[in-house]
C-alpha cells in the first residue's frame, strides 16, 4: 500500500484502486475509529476497496456470529434450508419446498 500526500490527505493506492483518504492525528484516529481486534483481516479488507466501517464490523465480528456453513444450499436438507431461513426472516418459508427455500436464500 503506498500513498502521496496532497494538501491534507493521503492517496492510497489499494488493489489497483486509488483512494483519497483524509489524514488525521493518531489521537483523533483512535477516537473516531473503534479498536479492531483482527487488524490483519481488516487490512486485507481494506486493501480489496472494503469501505472502513465495514471492514471494521467484519474484522470485530465474534465466531458465534458468522455463518461458517459453506455446504452447499443443494447438498443441504429441506428443514436446514427452513432454519437458515428463519435465522434471516424470510417469509412464507413454512410453504417453501426445498427449491423455493433456496432461490429466497440466494435472493435475500
Amino acid at each position: 500500500m503506498g500513498g502521496t500526500l496532497c494538501s491534507g490527505v493521503i492517496l492510497v493506492f489499494r488493489g489497483g484502486h486509488v483512494f483519497c483518504e483524509r489524514l488525521v492525528t493518531m489521537a483523533t484516529k483512535t477516537k473516531d475509529r473503534p479498536s479492531i481486534k483482527n487488524d490483519e483481516q481488516y487490512e486485507a479488507l481494506r486493501d480489496k476497496g472494503m469501505s472502513q466501517e465495514k471492514a471494521a464490523r467484519i474484522a470485530n465480528a465474534k465466531s458465534k456470529d458468522m455463518d461458517y456453513d459453506s455446504t452447499p444450499y443443494e447438498e443441504r436438507t429441506r428443514e436446514e434450508l427452513y432454519q437458515k431461513a428463519k435465522e434471516v426472516g424470510i417469509e412464507g418459508r413454512s410453504k417453501m419446498d426445498k427449491a423455493g427455500l433456496i432461490e429466497a436464500l440466494r435472493n435475500h
